[in-house]
């Protein structure tokens, strides 16, 4: 998913400051949603004031964070988002924040992040706003949701699922007890011809070896469109143990890369 560097920003309503990412709008830790005439609160915990070129092909889009996550990666970027969910900024906000984007950037998509989207009951009605928009929607999910998932797909344009590790590593790996569920996930999204469907892996050169990745490339079997991504090490990482260790080197991506597409025939990318 993409990064969530921490940093200080004012909120938008009267309240206290609060932690979040170096380019990222960020909503107070404020009291339960109101009603909308009073500015009810959407899911959307943050968004980058500035469009992004990388994160949906094709489009120049809106990148939106939700709050809240299922899983617990040691490694993970957005470690302010893993939390509980909190409190998200005013539908006035983020219908603001996108039609600026509209006006001086001609955005034409958006990409919803996390977090873990799919825990929101509110997702489907947020799809729908940025749809009225004329926005095409990109959803990033870690595919812990198959069931909800599924009732979304006619809704979006696109579904990014990032791919940890084999599924039975998942409990220990990333504290996620169902690995079943992401087997659903996969085999539901290998069977989508309208949305356009990436999967990928952040790559720790301890953890994906070459019998790991090939468990990877079986459950993959068939896909389209699958990135391999470096770990960056930083000092917020949740995991105190991988904040120095190194950057994953671009050969072994490239290594793996290669036994994907030798092993399985998939169209593998190496990203970073």
């Amino acid at each position: 998913m993409p990064d969530f560097t921490p940093f200080r920003t004012d909120t938008d309503t009267a309240g206290p400051t609060v932690t979040a990412s170096a380019t990222a709008v960020l909503s107070p830790a404020a009291p339960a949603a109101v009603t909308p005439e009073d500015g009810a609160r959407s899911p959307v915990f943050a968004y980058l004031p500035k469009p992004t070129m990388i994160d949906f092909e094709g489009h120049l889009s809106f990148l939106v964070f939700l709050s809240g996550c299922n899983f617990r990666c040691g490694f993970c970027h957005n470690a302010a988002l893993m939390a509980e969910r909190q409190a998200g900024l005013s539908w006035k906000r983020v219908r603001d924040a996108c039609a600026h984007l509209r006006q001086t950037a001609w955005i034409t998509g958006v990409v919803i992040s996390g977090g873990e989207p799919t825990l929101h009951a509110e997702l489907p009605e947020l799809i729908r706003f940025f749809k009225s928009q004329g926005l095409a929607v990109k959803l990033d999910s870690n595919g812990s949701q198959p069931e909800i998932l599924e009732q979304l797909l006619p809704e979006v344009d696109a579904v990014a699922m990032d791919i940890k590790c084999r599924p039975d590593r998942y409990p220990d790996f990333v504290g996620w007890a169902r690995p079943d569920a992401i087997r659903q996930s996969v085999q539901l999204l290998l069977r989508q011809n309208r949305v356009q469907v990436e999967f990928r892996t952040t790559v720790l050169p301890e953890i994906h070896t070459p019998e790991e990745m090939r468990a990877i490339g079986t459950l993959l079997a068939g896909a389209r469109n699958y990135t391999l991504q470096p770990f960056h090490p930083r000092h917020d990482l949740p995991d105190p143990a991988l904040r120095t260790r190194e950057r994953t080197p671009k050969g072994l991506l490239l290594t793996l890369a290669e036994q994907l597409k030798r092993e399985f025939a998939l169209p593998v990318q190496v990203r970073g």
